[in-house]
């Protein structure tokens, strides 16, 4: 079996979660999540122990169902990598079986990390690569790579956030200069405050601001919207008070047009859960609990898949 189902499933999600007529965070909300999260479903990443790359596919229902996708091996050194930006995948460069890049923090150090598909869907060892960013790492505890592109429409943006255990939220811009980086991690924005989030998932991806779901040690649910403007200056909204905080890694879908798929992991059970999340709207954001997912989540780093900029949909949860 080929590596190709990997890029099957991220070719497939961009057509499943566009469910027309999600509604919007109303009184008839829940009914309209219940048609729009049959049809939704996310291609989960994760990096293991050993340095591999694997993929799963989960898709909403009663109940949610896992589909594994066949992952490939050696893609980082052992036990090394401690955060991972989503990875995307672009399942159509000539004579090739399709490219991954993202990026990863192993130690202190953040690494740009790419490698393609042979035709056949096996590794290309020959064009595999890791390459240094930089360092300064070693107290983040998220990380993560948001591009929009509303195509064909302008602006194409590349967007860095991380989170420092102090709590402080950095935003960096990628400027791109003849489809080549001609300044990396510029236009550099912090914000103070965050010391008590645990995780956070982007939610949102708008050309005006972006929006993470976070949720804190204490258990309560935020949303953080960052507009695009300077200095940064958070808006924080409390969705829930409590009982959010048994989770690790939030993984986030689009679900329908305005709506979300929420996968919240508990890595001291090794355990999963599906959420259908409506357009947020702070304490008035519909929540519908979709169960336990059948499988088990041991591997140290989750992430998720998503096709290349401009194919893949946009992330509209607020």
């Amino acid at each position: 079996m080929s590596g190709r189902p990997i890029a099957a499933a991220v070719a497939a999600l961009l057509v499943l979660t566009i469910t027309p007529g999600a509604a919007r965070a109303s009184g008839t909300e829940a009914s309209g999540q219940a048609a729009a999260t049959a049809a939704c479903m996310m291609v989960l990443g994760s990096v293991t122990a050993g340095g591999d790359h694997t993929a799963r596919v989960i898709t909403a229902g009663s109940p949610a169902t896992v589909r594994e996708s066949r992952g490939f091996t050696d893609i980082y050194p052992d036990g090394q990598v401690r955060l991972s930006s989503m990875i995307a995948n672009d399942p159509d460069i000539t004579s090739t079986g399709g490219l991954f890049w993202g990026y990863v923090v192993m130690g202190s150090v953040m690494y740009d990390s790419s490698y393609y598909l042979t035709e056949d869907g096996q590794v290309d060892r020959s064009r595999q690569a890791v390459s240094r960013v930089g360092g300064g790492w070693g107290d983040m505890t998220f990380f993560e790579t948001s591009r929009f592109w509303d195509y064909p429409q302008l602006p194409n943006l590349t967007t860095q956030y991380a989170l420092r255990a102090d709590g402080t939220l950095t935003r960096w811009e990628m400027h791109y200069y003849n489809n080549k980086p001609a300044v990396l991690w510029a236009d550099r924005q912090s914000a103070t405050g965050f010391a008590a989030v645990k995780t956070m998932a982007l939610i949102s991806q708008t050309a005006t601001y972006e929006t993470f779901l976070a949720n804190t040690r204490g258990g309560a649910l935020y949303t953080i919207r960052l507009p695009r403007t300077s200095p940064l200056k958070p808006v924080v909204k409390k969705v829930r008070a409590a009982t959010w905080q048994g989770f690790e890694t939030i993984v986030i879908e689009k679900c329908g047009q305005y709506g979300t798929m929420l996968l919240g992991i508990d890595k001291d059970t090794h355990s999963g859960y599906l959420y259908a999340v409506g357009h947020a709207n702070g304490a008035a954001t519909v929540i519908k609990g979709l169960g336990k997912v059948p499988a088990t989540f041991a591997d140290p780093v989750y992430f998720r898949h998503a096709l290349r900029p401009g194919d893949a949909p946009m992330l509209f949860g607020e």
